[in-house]
């Protein structure tokens, strides 16, 4: 009983301060939106885009400060020393749970730009989050339907050219470029519905992989590869909530992150239009795949 008290005592507090300060640097954040809005392409422009990227960085700064001061969770995270927060680089990571965005965040924030991902553009409407994903950089894309190309086969590929576009204003800009390459939330149902090969892992989806290696190109420095694992005594099955993060009920999170070439001859290509191609990007990811599967099994080991 008084450790359930004392978990939502906790918790409350967290809340309180988390949405505190948030509304707070929200605010900052449109404030620069619309700077940034006002001002004409350049270095003024520039100067907002650099200011929206620190006030994020402050917020992942704030809150692991507040995981910090909770400590009912350990925290377990290897980083290699050699990232570069002015680099460009594609991240994958594997996903069970909403805690492992706020995971990622800790492990590489300031080691790394803000992670980014493709957004449909859409998006750009939604109330406060599209001015601020729009602020922050985020590559807006559009995807024609199935219907659309049934009805204008030209339209066919064309995502791959609106995710280029969209990665140009990256030429000089350093960016983390995020995937979930799962495509959605790891459980052990999904994994025998889906048939997946691997114990640990669903299968991964190489689009949005090849999406970012075709927009990107050359740029790119490397894959930044990572393992979310949170490891429990009585569940092998564990996916924690926000909540459980916030109230210190999650035992412990275990990250670890490497960097992996990546080959030359992946960078820049359809991997849509180009089946052989398409093939060997899969191979090469797949092997970056089997190798997280066993390091997953080694770690719940220990």
């Amino acid at each position: 009983m008084m450790s359930t008290l004392a978990h939502a005592l906790r918790g409350g507090i967290s809340l309180l301060l988390l949405g505190a300060y948030t509304i707070a640097l929200v605010a900052v954040l449109m404030l620069l939106t619309v700077g940034k809005l006002l001002s004409p392409e350049g270095r003024v422009r520039d100067m907002f885009h650099r200011l929206a990227a620190r006030l994020v960085e402050t917020w992942i700064g704030l809150n692991n400060l507040l995981f910090a001061l909770n400590r009912g969770t350990q925290w377990n995270i290897e980083v290699p020393d050699s990232l570069d927060r002015t680099g460009c680089y594609l991240v994958a990571s594997n996903h069970q749970s909403w805690v492992d965005i706020l995971a990622l965040q800790k492990a590489f924030n300031r080691k790394l730009p803000i992670l980014r991902f493709f957004i449909k553009q859409q998006l750009i409407w939604v109330p406060f989050l599209g001015a601020a994903w729009w602020a922050l950089d985020f590559p807006f894309m559009r995807r024609p339907s199935r219907e659309e190309v049934a009805r204008n086969p030209k339209l066919k590929g064309k995502d791959l050219e609106s995710a280029r576009r969209a990665c140009e204003k990256f030429r000089d800009q350093p960016v983390a470029m995020m995937s979930f390459a799962e495509g959605t939330r790891f459980s052990a149902g999904k994994s025998d519905k889906l048939n997946s090969p691997y114990r640990n892992l669903l299968k991964p989806k190489i689009g949005g992989i090849g999406i970012v290696l075709y927009a990107l190109g050359d740029r790119l420095q490397s894959l930044v590869d990572v393992t979310i694992v949170y490891p429990h005594p009585a569940r092998t099955d564990y996916q924690p909530t926000f909540w459980q993060l916030v109230s210190g009920q999650i035992p412990e999170i275990v990250v670890r992150a490497r960097e992996i070439a990546i080959p030359r001859h992946l960078l820049g290509r359809n991997f849509r239009s180009d089946r052989a191609f398409r093939t060997e990007l899969e191979q090469w990811f797949e092997q970056v795949w089997r190798e997280k599967d066993e390091q997953i099994a080694r770690i719940r080991a220990s």
